[in-house]
């Protein structure tokens, strides 16, 4: 007798099967963390780029993973997860940091944001800084910090120099950052709100953020801090 199965149910089927790999559970494990660069996934995981190629493309049919094109250089195309794909989805092992520092190019919205939404969702302390600072915050980035309980009244702009320190766990949301940046990092590639210009981009780029801190967090851990 053929059974007919709900559409949620072959959903969630093609994901366990698109997840039941070794190597596409680690793209995936990767992604969780930031977006990445095809090129950058195959070096760090070790796996051919023919192969990484394969394994994405079973991902991206699945829903789990999509490519964007870099704002900064327009060449590079980078992979991100789709949260709604995996809303429950943990990464693996613990990453233990002193503090997160956000880095974006003028550090006047996106890099700013996340910092405050940091210090909502986790105990370890958050800074922000720019490779490029503006002047001061954006007064979109402000009033979107506003509509969601958060305040950037306070926030201040500055460069990476004076920011950054050896252990802090860096985390560029923006291409050019991200492509500019010369440390160990994580990469959000959050499209600028400032090239719109519109309450709705700054909304855009907060839900965004948010989505991607509520991610990070569980896996970041005080320096010398316990696990339970």
């Amino acid at each position: 007798m053929d059974v007919e199965w709900s559409s949620s149910v072959v959903a969630r089927a093609r994901l366990h099967a698109a997840l039941g790999e070794p190597a596409r559970l680690a793209i995936v494990d990767r992604l969780v963390l930031g977006d990445a660069a095809p090129g950058e996934l195959s070096r760090a995981l070790g796996v051919p780029s023919n192969l990484l190629a394969h394994h994405v493309k079973l991902l991206e049919k699945a829903g789990v993973v999509a490519r964007s094109r870099s704002e900064g250089d327009h060449r590079r195309t980078y992979l991100r997860l789709r949260p709604e794909a995996l809303a429950h989805l943990a990464p693996e092992g613990t990453v233990r940091a002193p503090r997160v520092v956000f880095v974006c190019t003028h550090n006047s919205a996106r890099s700013q944001l996340a910092a405050a939404l940091w210090a909502r969702r986790s105990p370890v302390p958050a800074a922000s800084a720019g490779t490029a600072p503006a002047a001061g915050v954006h007064p979109l980035a402000v009033a979107a910090a506003r509509g969601h309980g958060l305040s950037l009244a306070r926030a201040r702009t500055a460069h990476v120099a004076e920011v950054l320190r050896p252990d802090d766990l860096v985390v560029a949301v923006c291409d050019n950052a991200h492509e500019q940046l010369d440390v160990d990092r994580l990469h959000w590639s959050v499209p600028d709100p400032s090239r719109a210009g519109t309450e709705e981009a700054f909304d855009r780029a907060f839900t965004d953020l948010a989505d991607r801190v509520d991610r990070l967090a569980p896996a970041v851990q005080p320096r010398g801090g316990t696990d339970g």
